[in-house]
């Protein structure tokens, strides 16, 4: 009998480097175990037949289906001037449908003799239209030979596992290789506490690894999965209760307000009251702040809600108390803009001379990469001394150089724009470790907060401030109906006229080098992919045709910051009517005047920006308009995201559709943490009940036995799972 290969055996010894290289590349599986959990994305039943109806555009897919006809067709061409050339036609049919297989040249004529009509196979390829039909160009191809043991034992009876694939790799070539590697499930250390596998009845996890890859039952199926997401679920919750017990033995400096210090002065001076959750959420910080370990809160809200004066009272407070805060903006116009804002609302409480001095007032200063030495020297002398009680800067924040007199709370804006050093970096600058207060304006459902952000408490703003307007927003075909964009400058102009202004949006800058072009491309590629608009073009054709003789500028990242700052100081004072920019506008521009947006090629924004971008108008009396611009058919999926966007005004709503339309394993920011999802089996917005679950469980095992002494092999699943940078990820979120 083969020896059985341990999990951590590398790939490249048990199935051979060339399969190896294209599993670590394209898969991102480097050993036995890795392979064992890259788990079937469904299972085709061997009596039925997939859905051809339904086959998504410019998408790789395997099916199962039977050969309806084969026709072998000959033509001219340039390469076969002689009617040489051959060109293969499989007709298949599921019984939904029927789609075309073609081949072209050389490749007919293995398939020419062996799909023949009745034939079963599977197909995998990539789905395209020709002649306004969909057909596949060179698919692989698996034959189903019912009779054949080897198949029926590679494809594990009646249910055939259909994988994550690519096109260098077809799913049946990973189901072999699965077969390979699977006696080594038995090796698999099962991470669950006995107790609550038992009280929770789900298998062991070798009996879960052998029933998702070779099912017997749809039974099967359903109980390796509940047993996988319960391991992905708890390894990931104790990680974040160990992260939460540990933040909770870490000393901090209680910062109370002084009943007649700035934060009172500067409640005085507020020409409105504060919304209800405005208060409810002050409270909630007030009262972190006054105890003995760090704050660590997230505090999600609508776009125009209120963030900012919620954030300015808290740095007030740790003002009061004799600290200092920081504020860290992801982009210099943020910063700069921040800085101007805050400036305003605080008057001439932030002109102080020293910290908690008898005038009660203190300096804002601002610190970003592209000040002058001058300037900057100042600042940072200021930020030394204790002259300063609030900074807002970039990463420029981070660098070695700044210290801080007594750093009390870090404020970071826009939460998902920070890598974790940076953050940890800042929080490192204070003598004890400081408060920490992280806010975004994406809004997050709950299931994600706990598994995102589950070592932050969370509070949300959902109510907007009296005097915000509602934005309309709508679709507009521009392939379908050319006349509706017509319509879209029309009403820009007419904003524009009231003496409003106006926002382009597009995907791309448009100086970029020629190399992004000269890829190679298809000709079908060619034909449904034109590259995304671009500002600098875009600005140039509306300055001469739709929108001529009104005052148009551009604005994006590879401009010069003092540049960028100047723009945006211009259309803030209304000295431009329309500003076409790229999502550089995205966080913190806050333009009362502004009342229209129109987004561009909208289709290439994920949901959640598009609903960043939109809250950018309306946020003064007038009512604000948003027009998603796209050129894809309305049957699309990208046009039914659209639509969701322009039917809804809530951002959790929002969050929820563009989470089901995105894999999960996005959710866990690989972005920042540089590794890939740990979420297989789990989809975070399904699986809420039993994620809340498993962070119970969690709680009550670290609590018990916070270094897990007692659970060495959810100690070893723990590293696994969360290898040291996501580790890392965790802790420092």
């Amino acid at each position: 009998m083969d020896p059985v290969p341990a999990l951590d055996e590398p790939l490249k010894k048990v199935l051979g480097p060339a399969t190896a290289k294209v599993m670590a590349e394209h898969l991102g599986l480097h050993t036995v175990g890795d392979l064992l959990h890259h788990y079937p994305r469904r299972y085709e039943e061997r009596g039925q037949l997939t859905h051809l109806a339904d086959l998504p555009m410019d998408e790789h897919v395997t099916v199962v289906a039977q050969v309806a006809d084969a026709r072998l067709h000959t033509f001219a061409s340039s390469r076969a001037p002689r009617g040489k050339g051959q060109r293969l036609e499989v007709t298949i049919t599921d019984g939904s449908g029927r789609l075309t297989l073609v081949f072209f040249g050389a490749g007919v004529h293995k398939p020419h003799k062996e799909l023949l009509p009745g034939t079963r196979a599977m197909f995998a390829g990539k789905v395209s239209v020709f002649n306004r039909r969909l057909q596949l160009a060179h698919p692989a191809y698996e034959l189903l030979r019912g009779d054949a043991e080897e198949t029926v034992e590679t494809w594990a009876g009646a249910l055939i596992p259909i994988y994550p694939a690519t096109a260098k790799l077809e799913s049946w070539k990973i189901g072999k290789a699965l077969q390979t590697v699977l006696p080594g499930a038995q090796e698999a250390v099962d991470p669950l506490p006995g107790s609550l596998r038992e009280g929770r009845g789900l298998v062991t996890l070798p009996e879960a690894l052998l029933k998702i890859h070779r099912p017997h039952t749809k039974a099967d199926i359903e109980e390796a999965r509940a047993r996988l997401k319960w391991d992905e679920a708890f390894v990931l919750q104790v990680a974040l209760a160990r992260r939460r017990y540990a933040d909770a033995q870490l000393p901090a400096v209680p910062r109370r307000p002084r009943p007649d210090g700035i934060l009172a002065a500067f409640d005085d001076r507020l020409p409105f009251t504060l919304t209800e959750g405005q208060s409810k959420v002050s409270e909630e910080i007030f009262a972190d702040l006054a105890t003995d370990h760090p704050m660590h809160r997230l505090l999600q809200g609508e776009v125009g809600s209120g963030k900012t004066l919620v954030a300015l009272r808290a740095m007030l407070a740790v003002v009061d108390a004799g600290g200092q805060a920081a504020m860290l903006a992801p982009t210099e116009v943020l910063a700069q803009q921040h800085h101007r804002s805050i400036t305003e609302m605080m008057g001439e409480l932030a002109e102080g001379g020293m910290l908690g001095g008898a005038d009660d007032a203190t300096k804002v200063v601002v610190l970003t990469g592209s000040m002058g030495a001058a300037a900057r020297r100042h600042a940072l002398l200021d930020l030394a001394t204790g002259e300063a009680g609030i900074v807002i800067g970039t990463h420029a924040l981070i660098e070695d150089k700044v210290q801080f007199h007594d750093l009390g709370l870090v404020v970071v804006d826009e939460q998902h724009r920070f890598g974790v050093e940076q953050r940890d970096a800042l929080r490192g600058k204070g003598k004890q470790p400081p408060h920490l207060l992280v806010m975004t304006a994406t809004p997050i459902p709950r299931t994600v907060a706990m598994t995102v952000f589950g070592d932050l408490e969370t509070s949300v703003l959902d109510q907007l401030p009296a005097g915000r307007s509602p934005i309309a927003s709508h679709v507009v075909p521009a392939a379908d109906k050319p006349h509706f964009l017509a319509r879209a400058w029309e009403r820009v102009r007419e904003e524009v006229e009231k003496g409003h202004q106006a926002y382009v949006v597009c995907p791309r800058i448009g100086d970029e080098e020629d190399g992004a072009k000269a890829k190679k491309r298809s000709p079908e590629d060619e034909a449904e992919k034109r590259p995304p608009l671009a500002v600098l073009d875009t600005a140039e054709q509306l300055a001469r045709g739709p929108l001529a003789g009104l005052r148009v500028e551009v604005l994006h990242g590879r401009m010069q910051p003092d540049d960028k700052d100047a723009v945006m100081r211009r259309f803030a004072a209304g000295e431009v009517d329309v500003l076409v920019a790229t999502t550089v506008i995205e966080v913190g521009v806050n333009v009362p005047n502004a009342t229209v947006m129109v987004i561009m090629d909208a289709d290439r924004f994920g949901v959640s920006q598009l609903h960043q971008l939109r809250g950018r108008v309306g946020r003064g009396s007038a009512p604000g308009l948003c027009l998603l611009v796209s050129e894809m058919p309305e049957a699309s999926a990208a046009r039914q995201r659209l639509n969701a966007v322009a039917s809804t005004l809530d951002g959790f709503e929002l969050s929820r559709i563009d989470l089901e339309q995105r894999r999960e394993g996005d959710v866990l920011g690989q972005a920042q943490s540089g590794t890939r999802s740990s979420l297989r089996m789990l989809a975070v917005i399904d699986d809420e009940e039993v994620i809340a679950e498993a962070r119970e469980e969690a709680a009550r095992v670290v609590a018990a036995d916070p270094d897990l002494e007692r659970l060495p092999a959810l100690r070893t699943a723990l590293d696994a799972l969360l290898d040291e940078e996501r580790e890392q990820y965790l802790e420092k979120g």
